[in-house]
C-alpha cells in the first residue's frame, strides 16, 4: 500500500503547501515543505512523485486556464527542479547503486525535462547507476554517449507530440546501437500507441511504472533483418508528410494573408497579437504534419479541440479557428490524407462551437 493511500489527507496538506510556495515564487518554503516531509517519515520517492508532481501537474493545468502567465508557470518550474536537486543531494536520500546503468534523456527540441528528471531521480533511489543528460539531446549526442559510456537501456522522454518524428529517429539509433529503448511521456499517448508505432522496446505511462518496467528487463532489440528495422510507416511513402513540414513558412503566410478577409476582427489585432496569431498557425501545421506522419486523426482533432480551449480561456473566439482550416484545405486540396484530416477536424471544431453556441456567422 502506498504512502498515499496510508495518508491521503496529509499529502494533500502537503500538495496544497507546496502549491502556495511555488505560486508565491519562494523557493525556500517549497524545498521546506519537501524536506519537513522526509523529517517526518514520508519517503523521498513519495515526495518526488506524489507531492512535486502532482503541484506542477496542476501548474500547467492552471497556465491552460489561463490563471497562471508564462512568468509564473517557468517561475513555479524552475523552482520544482532546484528542490528535485536539493532532495537529491540529501543525505537522507543516498542510495549507493547496485543495479545496472539506465541513460534517461528527452528527444532533441523536448524542452519539458520535469518528467524525465522525476524518472531519473526514482531510478536512482532503487539502485540504479543513471545518467541523466537533460533537456533537448540531440540524437548523435546520445549515440555518443552510449558508445562511450554504455547503458541497459534507454529511457526516452517526450511530452509535446510534434517531437514523435524526432522521437522515431533518437528510438531508431538507440536500437541500432544495441541499447533497447523504453519511452514515456505524453507525446507517445495515454496509452503508448505512439511508443508502439515507432517502435519503442517498451513504453510506461509513469515513472513507477517505467522503474518497474525496467526493473523487470527489457530485452535487447532483434537485430534487424538485412540492416534495416521493418517500417511500420508505410504511409509516409506518399512524401504528403515530408511535402507539407517543407512547406510550412508559405502555408503560415498564406494563412496570415487570407485571415482578415474570412475573420474581420483580425484587421484590429495589435502587432504582439499577430504575432501570437502566426505561432499558432505554425503549431497547427506542425500538428498537422504529425498526424500525417503518425497517420493519426486523433492526434490532430485533439490538439485543435484542446487550442480552441487555451484560445477561449484567453479571449480569443475559438470560431477564428476555422477559416485557418479552410484556407489550409485549399492550399492542401491535392494531398488525400492533409484532406481527410482537415475535414475530420473542421467536423470536430464546428461541432464543439456548436454546443458552445457559435456559428458561422461569427466569422462576420
Amino acid at each position: 500500500m502506498s504512502t498515499q493511500s496510508l495518508a491521503a489527507p496529509r499529502i494533500r496538506g502537503l500538495q496544497g503547501r507546496m502549491w502556495a510556495a511555488v505560486t508565491e515564487r519562494d523557493e525556500h518554503a517549497a524545498a521546506a515543505v519537501v524536506f519537513g516531509a522526509l523529517d517526518d517519515g514520508i519517503d523521498a520517492e513519495t515526495a518526488l512523485l506524489e507531492v512535486i508532481a502532482p503541484v506542477q501537474a496542476r501548474v500547467g493545468t492552471e497556465w491552460a486556464a489561463n490563471r497562471l502567465g508564462v512568468a509564473q508557470e517557468h517561475a513555479a518550474s524552475a523552482i520544482a527542479e532546484r528542490v528535485i536537486a536539493a532532495l537529491a543531494h540529501h543525505p537522507a536520500v543516498r542510495v549507493t547503486p547496485r543495479l545496472g546503468r539506465v541513460t534517461v534523456a528527452c528527444v532533441d527540441q523536448e524542452w519539458h525535462v520535469l518528467p524525465a528528471r522525476l524518472l531519473a531521480e526514482v531510478l536512482t533511489l532503487r539502485g540504479w547507476r543513471v545518467d541523466f543528460l537533460g533537456a533537448q539531446v540531440p540524437t548523435p549526442h546520445l549515440i555518443g554517449h552510449l558508445h562511450s559510456n554504455g547503458a541497459d537501456v534507454v529511457a526516452l522522454s517526450s511530452s509535446i507530440p510534434t517531437r514523435l518524428p524526432t522521437a522515431h529517429a533518437a528510438i531508431t539509433a538507440c536500437q541500432a546501437a544495441g541499447v533497447p529503448v523504453l519511452a514515456g511521456g505524453a507525446a507517445f499517448g495515454p496509452d503508448g500507441r505512439y511508443a508502439r508505432l515507432l517502435g519503442a522496446d517498451a513504453w510506461a505511462p509513469d515513472a513507477r511504472s517505467a522503474a518497474s518496467r525496467i526493473a523487470d528487463g527489457i530485452p535487447d532489440p532483434a537485430p534487424a533483418a538485412g540492416g534495416r528495422r521493418p517500417d511500420g510507416l508505410p504511409h509516409l511513402a506518399d512524401q504528403e508528410y515530408t511535402l507539407v513540414v517543407r512547406s510550412r513558412p508559405h502555408l503560415v503566410r498564406e494563412v496570415l494573408a487570407q485571415l482578415e478577409g474570412r475573420f474581420p476582427q483580425a484587421a484590429g489585432y495589435t502587432e504582439q497579437q499577430r504575432e501570437h496569431t502566426a505561432q499558432d498557425i505554425a503549431h497547427i501545421v506542425e500538428y498537422l504534419g504529425v498526424a500525417l506522419y503518425t497517420d493519426d486523426d486523433d492526434l490532430f482533432t485533439g490538439f485543435l479541440s484542446w487550442t480552441a480551449g487555451i484560445l477561449e480561456a484567453r479571449r480569443v473566439p475559438a470560431v477564428s479557428l476555422r477559416p485557418v482550416l479552410d484556407v489550409l484545405g485549399t492550399e492542401l486540396k491535392d494531398f488525400p490524407r492533409s484532406t481527410r484530416l482537415l475535414g475530420r477536424a473542421r467536423t470536430v471544431l464546428d461541432a464543439s462551437l456548436a454546443a458552445a453556441g457559435h456559428d458561422h456567422g461569427d466569422l462576420g
